[in-house]
């Protein structure tokens, strides 16, 4: 009997709503709860779960009990409540093992704060500005064929194609270059080329395992293929490796250093690079699509950002000829371009799609924007899901499955950053990079990544869906809630040099 019992109470079967707590709604499936249906379509669940209970429930998915905090206004008490009483850390480090097979026994996360803040921001994301710009040029330019036929149409897939020039670039950027040797320097860009096309394809193959991994759910077969590409990733991005190259990031041998300095084994901080390639590129890519695609779906956008580019671009005193210099895309150009902003954040309100997790440290007390009180067990999970309650919500965003390229502009064309709700300004209008002490580190790094690959396609070439008439695809339902959204299929577009 004494087992019984103890097998009920760990499927959750015993669990009640206590007095002062959010609405309880336990799932149809005991310990599961609700997870099959919440990994169907989320969005469409956490709104079927809103409606049934208001902004504020408690949900079971696999064993643990999540409370949803829906209410935007509130999204503050997630983002500014103290680690002692609420930690993403536990999550992050057991996601970190399940999908990479990376441990860190320390709780080092000053390192990764320090050395973002000094070289992805400010005057660090100046130095890294240079690299990008040099390495999306070598990988976008060299493949388009002599002066003689600069007009002809390139054909490719749109999410095959930015993903892998965004990527490569990336990848490039933080992890180095290959030195020039006897071939000189051509002959190194054409090694960092190839080199960086190769573990494109790889990376995508490990991208889409991803999910999986995180869920638990991944077979046999999944599992032997990931740690074929782990150790590959180990291997290519690995300690020893990295003394072959120049031009790495200082971002990268500081946290390199920093591992080291802890005590932390070489084969460890081979696993540790894999993360942070994978953290930093994982979703820049797939947005570069969405970027380039609305852009076509949309003739007034694509005239606006590109009369702002080609005036930036004039304005530094350059201009784009065949057989003249490459463009020299600098930080201040970079600060010019509100519209081109604007398009960015229009893309990230609409296709990034991001859970946010903290783990209750202790029984506690939040309090609502608008005076309710819910108390939370320890060793529950609070959870935001900024997609549903703010991205998509027509009252701080009208129209919002629209894509209007001006809707963070104000009407004398400076940056738009007063929404409301209710009629109270809101702390975020977006929130596609977290919030608080857990929002990403590298975001200013991944906006210019963003902004230089956008900027350079305009400047350097016209573009067009081979088919106007071609519809904005689906996005992959299975992924949705961990990042920027990937389109179901691929989009036909060409593309040809504009001078």
């Amino acid at each position: 009997i004494f087992l019984v019992l103890r097998g009920l109470y760990l499927l959750g079967a015993f669990r009640q709503q206590r007095p002062g707590e959010p609405p309880l709604d336990k799932g149809p499936i005991p310990w599961l709860g609700h997870v099959l249906e919440c990994r169907r379509n989320t969005h469409k669940f956490l709104e079927r779960m809103r409606k049934k209970h208001g902004d504020v429930f408690t949900i079971q998915l696999g064993g643990f009990y999540f409370t949803f905090l829906q209410d935007p206004l509130s999204f503050g008490v997630f983002a500014q409540e103290s680690r002692e009483k609420l930690d993403y850390v536990k999550f992050a480090k057991q996601m970190v093992r399940q999908v990479f097979s990376f441990s860190d026994i320390s709780d080092d996360l000053k390192s990764l704060q320090v050395a973002s803040t000094k070289h992805l921001k400010g005057e660090g994301l100046k130095v890294l500005n240079e690299a990008i710009s040099s390495n999306l040029q070598n990988v976008m330019l060299h493949k388009l064929g002599s002066d003689s036929d600069r007009m002809s149409w390139n054909e490719d897939s749109l999410i095959m194609y930015s993903y892998n020039v965004v990527f490569r670039a990336g990848y490039l950027t933080l992890f180095g270059n290959e030195p020039p040797s006897e071939g000189g320097e051509e002959e190194a860009k054409a090694k960092d080329r190839v080199e960086s096309q190769d573990l494109f394809f790889e990376f995508r193959k490990y991208n889409r395992l991803v999910p999986d991994l995180a869920r638990g759910t991944s077979s046999l077969s999944q599992r032997w293929e990931a740690e074929r590409l782990k150790a590959h990733f180990w291997k290519a991005l690995s300690v020893q490796k990295m003394k072959t190259k120049e031009n790495i990031s200082r971002w990268v041998w500081d946290l390199k250093q920093a591992k080291e300095e802890n005590g932390m084994e070489e084969s460890m901080i081979d696993r540790y690079m894999f993360v942070l390639l994978w953290a930093s590129q994982t979703n820049t890519g797939p947005t570069s699509f969405w970027v380039l695609l609305f852009l076509m779906k949309h003739p007034d956008a694509m005239a606006a950002v590109k009369q702002e580019v080609d005036d930036v671009l004039r304005q530094s005193g350059q201009s784009v000829q065949p057989g003249g210099p490459l463009v020299d895309l600098t930080s201040e150009m970079l600060l010019k371009t509100p519209i081109l902003d604007s398009i960015v954040m229009e893309t990230l309100r609409l296709t990034v799609a991001l859970f946010y997790f903290r783990d209750v440290k202790e029984d506690m007390t939040v309090n609502m924007a608008d005076g309710r009180q819910y108390s939370i067990r320890k060793g529950d999970r609070i959870s935001v899901f900024p997609y549903s309650a703010l991205h998509i919500d027509p009252e701080i965003h009208p129209d919002p499955q629209s894509f209007k390229y001006n809707r963070f502009l104000n009407p004398d064309g400076t940056r738009k950053t007063d929404f409301y709700k209710g009629g109270t300004k809101l702390k975020f209008a977006t929130m596609p990079w977290g919030a608080g002490v857990s929002m990403c580190p590298g975001r200013f790094f991944a906006v210019n990544e963003l902004k230089q690959f956008a900027f350079l396609m305009l400047v350097y070439f016209e573009f067009e869906l081979k088919n106007p008439d071609e519809e904005i695809p689906q996005i992959d339902h299975g992924r949705l809630g961990a990042g920027a959204m990937q389109p179901t299929r691929d989009v036909p577009f060409r593309y040809r040099f504009r001078y």
